[in-house]
């Protein structure tokens, strides 16, 4: 079997050895349907037959799980000395950090494969509300599985740089919920007076949009797919990705 699928079953194994994944799922679907179901009127005031508010949802409490699964993948590691011990075995670098992710990624498609119980639910049985348009919701649903894959790469990434599970956790927490929410201040955005001779207001506008997850999401969740939007979160997985191997190869060598 490759090292990396090795790993990979290692780090799925591992986690679920800690109670926190289970407190997180079987809170998680419950606030969930209360905020899909009931906040700001939620899908009975939506008076239509849309899953876009569940995709908006879901992809919000996932940076939570996000935080969670990765504030110990790579801090806990360093903390306890067991990195030392995995980065001297007869497997390269790479085999390590894919490894982590792909277990660790897979455990959160577990979770998003489980708000998928929503539309089936209601729309399939037992209930039947009527027909719903599929391709709105599995458009969104891979909008969610290439955000997820960003965000469990930005997680990994932040917990290489510490030995604090509770940092990283912290510091991933912030970091994608800065991403996920920075759209919805765009329109209030100034550009400060020390950048201002050389950055315009629309262009601090267009700047912040562009790297705004929920911004994407909308568009993938209304059923839109462009390879504008697939490609930039395969670029941020990559791109973390790459810095964790980094991070994890300034270790073997300090």
């Amino acid at each position: 079997m490759s090292p990396t699928l090795i790993i990979a079953k290692r780090e799925l194994r591992a986690s679920f050895d800690t109670p926190m994944p289970y407190v997180v799922l079987c809170l998680g679907l419950p606030v969930l349907g209360l905020f899909f179901f009931h906040y700001e009127g939620g899908f009975w005031q939506a008076n239509r037959a849309s899953m876009s508010s569940l995709i908006m949802i879901t992809s919000r409490c996932m940076a939570v799980l996000a935080a969670v699964l990765t504030m110990r993948v790579m801090a806990d590691e360093r903390r306890s000395g067991t990195l030392e011990m995995l980065i001297t075995l007869p497997v390269q670098d790479h085999h390590v950090i894919l490894g982590k992710f792909i277990g660790t990624w897979l455990v959160v498609l577990g979770a998003l494969a489980l708000t998928l119980l929503f539309p089936f639910m209601m729309f399939t049985w037992p209930w039947d509300l009527g027909s719903l348009d599929w391709g709105p919701l599995w458009s969104g649903y891979l909008g969610l599985l290439l955000a997820s894959a960003a965000a469990v790469a930005i997680g990994m990434f932040i917990s290489s740089l510490t030995e604090s599970q509770v940092i990283a956790f912290f510091v991933t927490l912030v970091v994608l919920t800065l991403l996920h929410t920075s759209g919805m201040f765009v329109d209030k955005l100034e550009a400060p007076w020390w950048l201002g001779w050389a950055v315009s207001d629309e262009t601090l506008q267009k700047a912040v949009e562009f790297v705004s997850f929920d911004a994407r999401m909308s568009s993938l969740a209304r059923g839109l797919i462009t390879s504008r939007d697939i490609v930039y979160f395969l670029s941020i997985t990559v791109l973390a990705l790459m810095a964790s191997f980094r991070a994890l190869e300034r270790r073997k060598w300090a």
